[in-house]
């Protein structure tokens, strides 16, 4: 049975749209297979694992983790990938739409790949083998295609939510999450809380025990310091 992603199994932990890189170090000398999994949410792991599971059982040697939304400009750990593979590596990944959902920020992973000489593999679908230096013109134009897809099916969804959000205010409902405040915080989190106001337990501690998103924890602290200020 495969074990979930766990923070003992990674490095490199960036805050803001959590990003990690697989621990495994790299080895010299020998052609490395790189797999890529990204997902939208750093608080949803289910889909990031699965993706996992499933490089891995494509060989996989090293595994880089990104959450960040597909349009992202900056994908960190993409870029580290990419800066890291060496000519002769291999990147595995499970759809074109993991890389990338903008047509243009494909399109220069693609030069990457050419100009390092290295293969891409979407499994199941496209296999753009540049490790002689050479691009297949017909691989080429079927993964911008696959990009071109990919592109158009996040304006869609993004069309359908917008629409979705007007009718709903059309209608007078109330959108977004509902106000947070003191009576709304769960149980669970008052159990442990004044541990860590005592620093008995820091905020990761706190976030583990109470089984909370570090974000979540992050505006409960928020909101009961803010009415201790003002009582």
């Amino acid at each position: 049975m495969e074990k979930p992603v766990k923070k003992g199994d990674f490095v490199t932990k960036k805050e803001a749209g959590i990003s990690v890189t697989h621990s495994h170090a790299v080895t010299h000398g020998h052609a490395i297979t790189h797999g890529y999994a990204r997902c939208s949410t750093n608080e949803d792991r289910q889909d990031i694992n699965r993706q996992t599971r499933e490089l891995k059982k494509q060989g996989v040697e090293r595994v880089w983790l990104e959450f960040e939304h597909g349009d992202t400009i900056s994908k960190e750990q993409q870029k580290l990938m990419l800066n890291a593979a060496e000519p002769g590596d291999t990147i595995i990944t499970l759809e074109v739409s993991r890389l990338a959902r903008s047509t243009k920020q494909l399109c220069e992973i693609i030069d990457i790949i050419r100009d390092k000489h290295l293969r891409l593999i979407i499994v199941g679908s496209i296999t753009m083998d540049c490790r002689d230096g050479q691009m297949d013109p017909m691989t080429e134009a079927f993964l911008q295609i696959a990009g071109v897809f990919s592109q158009l099916e996040l304006s869609m969804i993004r069309e359908r939510v917008r629409s979705g959000v007007e009718n709903a205010r059309a209608k007078g409902k109330q959108l977004g999450r509902p106000p947070v405040s003191e009576a709304s915080i769960p149980d669970k989190f008052y159990r442990y809380y004044s541990q860590y106001q005592d620093g008995s337990i820091n905020l990761s501690e706190l976030a583990r025990l109470t089984r909370l998103s570090r974000p979540t924890v992050y505006r409960y602290i928020s909101i009961l310091e803010g009415a201790e200020t003002h009582e």
